[in-house]
C-alpha cells in the first residue's frame, strides 16, 4: 500500500506566527503554499505525493472558518492523504504589542487609532477562526514561547524522517504569573523550603550548585522526587502509544527561579538519560533576561515581523 501524503494546513491568528511555522515545515522538506485560494487548495492536495504545508486564514481569498472546517473534514476521509491542522494562537494583548509595536494593519482591522482598530480586528478574526480551533490537532501558543523552541516543537513533530516519538518539554514557572498555556502535567514544588528566605541564595537560581543543595537537602525532596518519576515512567509510554507528539511537563513555584528551575533540570536530565527528546525552558528566568532570555526577544521580533 503507498505511503500516505502527509498534508499540513497552518492557520490561527495574524500575528501568531504562522508564517515562522510554514517557514520551519519549508525547511523540512514540505511543498509550502501560503494562502492559496479555497477553491483549489482541495487540488493542490490530491496533486503530488511531496508532502505539502499550506498557510489558510483570514488573509485567503473566499475564506470562511465554517468551509475549511467543512473541507477538513472531505480531507480527513480521504485515504490517500493524512491532514494535521496546526492552529497558532497567542494572547490578544501580545498581539496588540506585536501590531503596534510594528505599526502593521491588521488584515481585519477597521480603520481609526491604531491601537483600538487592531484590537478590534484581532477579536473579529478570533471569532471567524474559532471552528478551526476547536478540530485543530495541535493548538500553539506563540505568547511566551521563544523562535527557537517553536522550530523545536515544529521538527519534532512534522521531521518527514520520522523521529524518537513523543517530545518532551520541561518549563519552570512561577505560580503568581499563572499556569504556562501548553501544560500538560503540572507539579507545585512550594511544599519545599524555599530558598529565597536564606539572603546568600537569594540571588541565585535553581541552577547554582549551593541552590541545587539547599533543596535537595529538604526531607519531603527524595520522596518526591521518587514517587513523581515513578509515575511518569509508565505515563509517558503511554502517551507516545496514543499517538501525542508533544508533552510538555511544567514544575512551579512562587518565585520560579529556585525550586522549579532545579527540579526541572533534575527531570530534563532524568528524562534525556531514559532515551526521551528532551527541550528544557525557564519562564521566569528568560522573563527577567536570564536563561533563553535572547532567544525569546529574538523568537518576539521574528514573530512580530513575518507572521
Amino acid at each position: 500500500m503507498a505511503a500516505r501524503r502527509q498534508v499540513v494546513l497552518v492557520t490561527g491568528l495574524s500575528g501568531a506566527g504562522k508564517a515562522s511555522i510554514l517557514r520551519v515545515l519549508e525547511d523540512l522538506g514540505y511543498e509550502t503554499v501560503d494562502n492559496p485560494p479555497l477553491s483549489v487548495l482541495e487540488a493542490l492536495v490530491g496533486d503530488g505525493a511531496q508532502p505539502l504545508a499550506a498557510g489558510v486564514d483570514s488573509r485567503t481569498r473566499d475564506f470562511d472558518g465554517a468551509a475549511v472546517a467543512a473541507l477538513l473534514e472531505r480531507l480527513r476521509l480521504r485515504p490517500d492523504i493524512a491532514v494535521t491542522l496546526v492552529f497558532a494562537t497567542a494572547e490578544p494583548d501580545v498581539l496588540l504589542r506585536r501590531y503596534t509595536e510594528t505599526r502593521r494593519r491588521h488584515p481585519l482591522a477597521p480603520g481609526g487609532p491604531l491601537g483600538a482598530s487592531v484590537a478590534e480586528g484581532i477579536a473579529r478574526e478570533e471569532a471567524l477562526l474559532a471552528p478551526l480551533r476547536t478540530t485543530a490537532e495541535m493548538v500553539v501558543d506563540t505568547s511566551d514561547l521563544p523562535l527557537p523552541a517553536l522550530r523545536r516543537m515544529i521538527e519534532r513533530r512534522f521531521g518527514i524522517e520520522g523521529g524518537p516519538g513523543m517530545a518532551v518539554s520541561v518549563v519552570s514557572f512561577a505560580f503568581p504569573r499563572g499556569l504556562p498555556r501548553e501544560a500538560d502535567l503540572v507539579f507545585d514544588l512550594r511544599f519545599l523550603r524555599n530558598p529565597h528566605y536564606v539572603d546568600a541564595l537569594r540571588p541565585l537560581t535553581g541552577r547554582d550548585p549551593a541552590v541545587a543543595a539547599h533543596i535537595e537537602a529538604d526531607p519531603d525532596f527524595a520522596p518526591f522526587w521518587r514517587c513523581m518519576t515513578e509515575m511518569l515512567s509508565p505515563l509517558l509510554p503511554r502517551y507516545a502509544q496514543e499517538g501525542k507528539k508533544y508533552l510538555t511537563v511544567a514544575m512551579g513555584c512562587t518565585g520560579g527561579r529556585h525550586r522549579s528551575v532545579l527540579a526541572a533540570e533534575r527531570l530534563a536530565e532524568h528524562l534525556r538519560a531514559g532515551g526521551w527528546p528532551v527541550d528544557l525552558a525557564h519562564r521566569e528566568l528568560a522573563a527577567e533576561g536570564g536563561q533563553d532570555a535572547p532567544g525569546r526577544r529574538a523568537g518576539r521580533e521574528a514573530l512580530t515581523q513575518t507572521s
